[in-house]
């Protein structure tokens, strides 16, 4: 019997084995069946026509050709998506490259191919492919011989790998978001992965805690849940996954409720399912669920306590007392920790925006110093009365209370790590800007004509708020705070975002809160550089490192004596402004009402350390200066060619170019308040005042 046809298969039913396999093409063939005389069946193929072939192989390329074009025209889409947005930041030369100096990932050291040692006792290789074993190598005895070394020592690596960025972001009530807001915030994140933020997100269901025995609230929980993984799937990548069993709840004793130790003893039980997945850069979700360390019970936990919890993780703390026998190198695990994580964010996606401010009229803090405003903004939210209606009443406090919390999570969270992360309150709309369609309408704030920036990615960027807090409030439209339940209109959007850093101490002298600044009264004690009070020395080199010039110290001292109205000095000496009260042209300085009623206030130096340039000292300074000292205008000078004016101009309420001089004159007064005399007087003293620097040259 001859062989069969190539163009035969055997029917494997009636061999059952060793049955030939099908041509990839004998899908486009007709078959027909062909019985032999040993029992056996084979399926015979009627081939197309060659013109039939290839139209069908034609049309299944075009179609996969054209599967692959779409796939690439998404991606250059999403691309195209990811690096507008980053564009859109706008960040500056000086922003970029501190960017760069965070986030560029470490080189590993080059890999050397192993040399084998003078003293190998592997067989000799000639080129010609001879073994000539160990005949003109070293002898066996002295190859095989004893070493007498030193026990194998700990090996370190001399270059770790890239630290890891990460941030927290805690989303509440994603139950009240839409799916395209939530997609929004989903590729946001995916952004934040690619510029080098990993995020571990929080969900936030408004749970207060409880039992078991609340199972609507566990089911929402992880259906939430599921929602913003999906969010974020969505976005190609980074990917995200969902992490439910690594928080723990302490158990004291058998009789405990699960309300005493629902707060202070929740911890993180398995580093490492957070550690393996972070170093991928998978994006983690956690919901607001814990479990017990004995019993594995499951409890509804509310979210702040998992963000603390994994916060002090992250930052190397132990919710938890160690054991006696795990204290050896507990130090040296802690610094390996800090090497390899930077906990750099806080971001918290709420509702109800950023933390409100009664003085402000957008109604929120674009910035806050921590460490000198957080007394003040907790009072500012407690004070707050309802302006509307009796039946709103209930719902204004609860959105009190939240901000209160929010407050508080943030300060409890930045305690606990270096002074250089910070934290991001916003909406859920605001984060989900860079991934709205392209169809947006157009929003324009009232700082010129700029498109909305994400502040999620502007803040990774330039570590800033989205806009600078020192700014005229009239340059900003205004937005509705959280005591208004009327809603601004677009035209005068502004972002309720806060951006919140430990931030530095803020020291003014004297205290407008005690003594309130005023122009000097005869007779009275006055202020001096010489005071014990003032680090004299430090405040000259402040001033010389920002200037770049030498002070004439001596002659400085004997021009401002008797005049200075305060000085505000920021942190260790990181900036600092120091103000006078100048006489106008004409004007008989004898201490009369009259005299001291025509008294400018002058800001004669304002000055940040070259290293603290480009960050928020200026802001705080300026801040404490226009709203703490003199909220009814002060006014001062610079140079025409001053790489500051820029800065200058889009502070001050008014400018002036001094005819026949090369100063600018700026101030800060309210336009009411600005009738024709001051402004004269204001020109008379920016014109008068002489500078007291070693080189001579004015300025």
């Amino acid at each position: 019997m001859g062989l069969p046809h190539p163009t035969l298969k055997k029917c494997p039913d009636a061999v059952g084995r060793n049955g030939w396999q099908t041509l990839p093409w004998t899908r486009y063939k007709r078959t027909s069946v062909a019985i032999h005389s040993n029992n056996t069946c084979h399926f015979a193929t009627a081939g197309p026509s060659s013109s039939q072939l290839k139209e069908e192989l034609a049309r299944e390329h075009v179609k996969n050709l054209s599967s692959k074009q779409n796939a690439k025209k998404k991606a250059k889409t999403l691309d195209r998506d990811f690096f507008m947005s980053v564009l859109g930041s706008s960040a500056t030369k000086r922003d970029a490259r501190s960017y760069l100096s965070r986030f560029t990932l470490a080189k590993e050291p080059e890999k050397k191919k192993p040399t084998l040692p003078a003293d190998s006792s592997n067989p000799i290789l000639y080129r010609n492919g001879v073994n000539l074993g160990s005949f003109y190598g070293n002898a066996r005895a002295v190859a095989e011989s004893p070493k007498f070394v030193q026990p194998p020592q700990k090996q370190t690596s001399l270059v770790t790998g890239p630290q890891l960025h990460v941030a927290l972001v805690k989303i509440r009530a994603p139950q009240t978001l839409s799916d395209e807001t939530l997609y929004g915030i989903g590729r946001t994140l995916s952004q934040l992965g690619r510029l080098g933020l990993t995020s571990i997100v929080v969900v936030d269901c408004n749970n207060s805690g409880g039992t078991t025995a609340n199972s609507i609230s566990r089911r929402l929980a992880l259906e939430q849940t599921d929602r913003v993984a999906a969010a974020i799937d969505a976005s190609r990548e980074p990917r995200a996954r969902v992490v439910n069993n690594v928080i723990g709840i302490s158990e004291a004793t058998t009789e405990d409720s699960p309300s005493i130790y629902m707060k202070s003893k929740v911890h993180v039980t398995l580093g490492k399912l957070l550690m393996t997945p972070l170093r991928r850069g998978t994006v983690l979700v956690i919901p607001p669920i814990g479990y017990t360390d004995r019993s594995q019970v499951s409890y509804s936990i509310p979210a702040d306590d998992i963000v603390l919890a994994l916060a002090r993780e992250l930052a190397g703390f132990q919710s938890v007392p160690l054991s006696e026998h795990d204290t050896e190198g507990i130090g040296d695990r802690l610094r390996e920790l800090q090497k390899e994580i930077s906990l750099d964010r806080l971001i918290v996606l709420d509702p109800l925006g950023g933390i409100p401010a009664s003085n402000r009229p957008n109604g929120y803090h674009v910035f806050l110093n921590m460490e000198q405003e957080y007394h003040t903004a907790k009072q500012d939210i407690l004070a707050a009365k309802a302006i509307s209606s009796d039946k709103l009443t209930d719902d204004f406090h609860i959105r009190k209370l939240q901000h209160i919390k929010n407050l508080q999570l943030t300060r409890s969270i930045l305690s606990m790590l270096p002074p250089s992360s910070s934290a991001l309150l916003t909406t859920p709309n605001e984060a989900a800007n860079s991934g709205r369609e392209q169809d947006t309408p157009f929003q324009a704030t009232g700082v010129g004509t700029r498109r909305q920036k994400n502040p999620l990615i502007h803040n990774l960027l330039t570590d800033k708020p989205v806009f600078s807090s020192s700014l005229p409030v009239s340059r900003l439209g205004h937005s509705s705070s959280f005591m208004s339940y009327e809603p601004a209109p677009p035209s005068a959007y502004v972002s309720p975002t806060t951006f919140v850093k430990h931030g530095i101490s803020v020291s003014i002298f004297p205290d407008p809160k005690i003594t309130p600044w005023g122009p000097p009264i005869p007779g009275k004690p006055r202020l001096q550089l010489t005071d014990s009070y003032i680090d004299l020395p430090r405040l000259v080199h402040l001033i010389e490192d920002s200037f770049n010039r030498k002070l004439d110290v001596q002659n400085y001292l004997n021009r401002v004596d008797g005049r200075i109205a305060g000085v505000i000095i920021a942190g260790e000496y990181e900036g600092g402004a120091l103000l006078t009260w100048e006489t106008p042209p004409g004007v008989l300085d004898d201490g009369s009402a009259e005299s001291r009623a025509r008294m400018v206030p002058y800001l004669d130096k304002f000055a940040v350390l070259k290293r603290s340039q480009g960050g928020s000292v200026a802001d705080v300074v300026f801040n404490a200066m226009v709203r703490d000292c003199f909220p009814s205008g002060v006014c001062w000078r610079s140079r025409r060619l001053n790489p500051v004016n820029k800065w200058y101009f889009e502070r001050s309420r008014g400018t002036w170019k001094l005819p026949g001089t090369d100063w600018t004159m700026f101030w800060t007064t309210p336009d009411l308040s600005m009738d024709q005399q001051t402004f004269r007087d204001y020109e008379g003293v920016c014109r008068g005042v002489v500078p007291s620097w070693n080189d001579n040259k004015g300025g």
